[in-house]
C-alpha cells in the first residue's frame, strides 16, 4: 500500500547508487536507486540545482516592482516577482542583491529574509530563497544578456487579489506576495 505510520525517520529513502544523465549550465539530470523504507528498490529521476532567489522590492506607499518576462517551458509571458539562479559560489544574500539591480534597478536599503521554498519536491532539489525589500533607491538596470523583461509598478493590493484570481501563476511570486501582504497586515481581513 505504501503507506505506514512511521516516524520521519523511517520515511526516509536511502540512495544506493546514482548517475549523472546530463549535466548543464543551470542544472544536473540525475538517476538515483534507491532502498525504500520498506526495503525494495525503486529508480528516481532527480534534477539537481544549485537554487534560485525571488524578492518583492516594496517602495514606501506599498508599491510592487515586477517584471514580466517570456517563459520557454510553458510558452507565454509571465508577471513576477525578480528572481534569479544561485551561482556556484555565490550566497542567497550576494544573488537577492544582484537580481534586484539586474531586473529592476533598485538598490535597497533593508533586505528581509522571509523563508525558503521548494518548488517542486518531487523531482527537483531546487529550493528558492525568498526575500522582501524595503528602502529602494533607483540606480538603473542590467538586464542579463538575452534576458528581455518590463518593470511593472503594481499596487501590493492589487497583486494580492492577481494572486487570489488566478491571474499570476507563478508559485514563487504567489508565496512572495502572501507572504508581504501578511506581514504588511493588506488583505488579512478577509
Amino acid at each position: 500500500m505504501g503507506r505506514c505510520d512511521c516516524s520521519d525517520d523511517n520515511l526516509t529513502e536511502v540512495t544506493i547508487s546514482s548517475e549523472i544523465l546530463y549535466s548543464g549550465r543551470v542544472f544536473d539530470c540525475e538517476l538515483r536507486q534507491v532502498m525504500l523504507p520498506d526495503g525494495k528498490e525503486a529508480s528516481r529521476e532527480v534534477i539537481k540545482h544549485n537554487g534560485g532567489c525571488c524578492v518583492l522590492p516594496i517602495d514606501d506607499d506599498l508599491n510592487c516592482y515586477m517584471v514580466k518576462q517570456y517563459r520557454t517551458a510553458v510558452g507565454k509571458v509571465y508577471l513576477e516577482a525578480p528572481a534569479g539562479k544561485i551561482e556556484k559560489g555565490e550566497s542567497p544574500e550576494e544573488c537577492v542583491a544582484r537580481e534586484i539591480t539586474e531586473e529592476t534597478g533598485f538598490t535597497a536599503s533593508d533586505i528581509e529574509a522571509v523563508g525558503t521554498a521548494a518548488a517542486t519536491p518531487g523531482y527537483c532539489s531546487e529550493i528558492i530563497y525568498l526575500y522582501l525589500a524595503r528602502g529602494l533607491e533607483y540606480k538603473g538596470t542590467h538586464p542579463d544578456s538575452g534576458e528581455f523583461i518590463s518593470i511593472h509598478k503594481v499596487p501590493l493590493k492589487e497583486l494580492l487579489d492577481m494572486a487570489d484570481s488566478g491571474k499570476i501563476e507563478d508559485a514563487k511570486t504567489q508565496v512572495l506576495i502572501y507572504k508581504a501582504a501578511r506581514r504588511l497586515l493588506i488583505g488579512t481581513e478577509r
